[in-house]
């Protein structure tokens, strides 16, 4: 999942990016409103982490125009703010969850999972296809009851394509996904991990959709 934080504090900043990058999420770190909502305009987000009191105005005034603006994405505000008052202004305000600092950072993986699966077209934590068994919070997939390793590279990608399965994923939004881990996109860099993903669990569970992207399910022809 492409995960966009915003938040102000060096230290802070640098330990949730680095513990949710360590989870094998990407993560688009923002010190400031304006480059938060740049950044929303341009990628699609699969959660926001939003600090409240940023340099450039309100964490809650943004979190209202994204929702006024019906972007839908969902959000776990993270602050010092601890008043019920503060909580309830936030879960009013379009919040998903609320995390008071200084919280444990392995409290906010779960949470940050919770959220995922209460959005996910498929809120199971484990998907069994087969002989292949994902977890998704976990980041664990097995095949034939054999544990295989992919990369965070690789995860981003079979995570788009197990959301919906038998949906085609555009190439475009795999390319999205890929970009958050900051080396440069190649043009054929998604063929290249689609085809390491096959080598790892079996090439007729992703097929090509020429001219549209790819799906994730038994192969129909046009590979």
């Amino acid at each position: 999942m492409r995960i966009l934080l915003v938040e102000d504090h060096d230290l802070i900043g640098e330990a949730v990016r680095d513990h949710v990058a360590a989870s094998n999420h990407a993560v688009d770190w923002m010190r400031i409103i304006a480059d938060a909502e740049a950044a929303l305009g341009s990628v699609r987000y699969g959660l926001v982490l939003l600090d409240l009191q940023l340099p450039d105005g309100s964490g809650i005034d943004f979190l209202r125009r994204m929702r006024k603006s019906g972007d839908t994405t969902p959000v776990i505000i993270l602050t010092a703010r601890d008043q019920i008052s503060d909580r309830i202004e936030g879960l009013n305000a379009g919040a998903d969850d609320y995390l008071v600092k200084p919280f444990n950072l392995g409290e906010l993986e779960a949470r940050i999972a919770a959220v995922a699966r209460r959005y996910d077209a498929k809120p199971q934590p484990v998907l069994t296809f087969g002989t292949i068994e994902i977890q998704r919070t976990e980041h664990r997939i097995t095949v034939s009851e054999k544990t295989v390793d992919l990369t965070a590279r690789e995860w981003a990608v079979l995570d788009l394509l197990v959301a919906r399965p038998g949906n085609i994923v555009a190439k475009d939004r795999i390319e999205e996904a890929l970009y958050a881990f900051g080396s440069e996109i190649e043009s054929n860099t998604v063929e290249v991990y689609v085809s390491r993903l096959r080598k790892k669990i079996g090439r007729d569970r992703i097929r090509t959709v020429r001219g549209l992207g790819y799906a994730f399910g038994e192969a129909m022809g046009d590979k």
